[in-house]
């Protein structure tokens, strides 16, 4: 893990949160940062915009993920990282958090 950047933070709006699901819409200042954490359950991030997000990963290593307006793509829980706005402009997008719950027997 890096040490604070002093870059500013993502906004996060929890827009549904119940007993099955968390919904909450990130909007990235460019430069702006989620700072570290790790993902409790499975999850679906939906982009609003296009951009490009740095992920920086506990080992010290950096990935990076092009986003594409509307193209979704899925992560299983357990991934641990800080998501930063590599791009010029705003980056927005929609995170669909599942939560786990059992299957009613039939």
């Amino acid at each position: 893990m890096t040490a604070d950047q002093g870059r500013p933070a993502a906004v996060a709006k929890v827009q549904e949160d119940n007993e099955r699901v968390r919904v909450t819409e990130y909007r990235f200042a460019p430069g702006a940062e989620t700072t570290w954490h790790v993902h409790q359950w499975d999850y679906v991030v939906v982009p609003q915009t296009d951009g490009q997000l740095l992920l920086e990963n506990p080992d010290g290593s950096e990935g990076r993920a092009i986003l594409t307006k509307g193209l979704s793509y899925y992560r299983p829980a357990g991934v641990e990282h800080n998501v930063i706005n590599a791009g010029a402009a705003e980056l927005v997008f929609i995170e669909v958090e599942m939560k786990a719950h059992p299957i009613a027997a039939t």
